[in-house]
């Protein structure tokens, strides 16, 4: 699992179990544990953009108090990505582009 492109790079607790998941209509892995906010940062520089300026957002508070987390599954389920964890088989949409950076 390579984290070269993510806005988090995993210093520690990589023995944990691969967890795979669907980002954007893309294969990819987080590990046994991690948030979903966790996974997607692994993976790209933004958890996805602001329903009112369309600049990138990766989260806030962390706490799920400031609801800037918001990501939805392919069914169109919201999910608090600060707060829940990332299971095996989750089709996410983030609604971000270009790995998550503003072209």
């Amino acid at each position: 699992m390579s984290h070269c492109e993510g806005q988090l790079v995993r210093l520690a607790e990589s023995d944990r179990a691969a967890v795979p998941f669907t980002l954007n209509g893309a294969p990819s892995l987080a590990l046994e544990g991690d948030t979903v906010l966790t996974a997607i940062l692994t993976q790209r520089h933004a958890l996805r953009v602001s329903d009112f300026s369309g600049e990138p957002r990766a989260g806030f508070c962390l706490i799920g108090a400031c609801q800037d987390c918001w990501v939805r599954t392919e069914e169109g389920q919201r999910l608090r990505a600060c707060s829940t964890l990332i299971e095996a088989g989750m089709r996410l949409v983030t609604g971000t582009s270009n790995n998550g950076r503003q072209p």
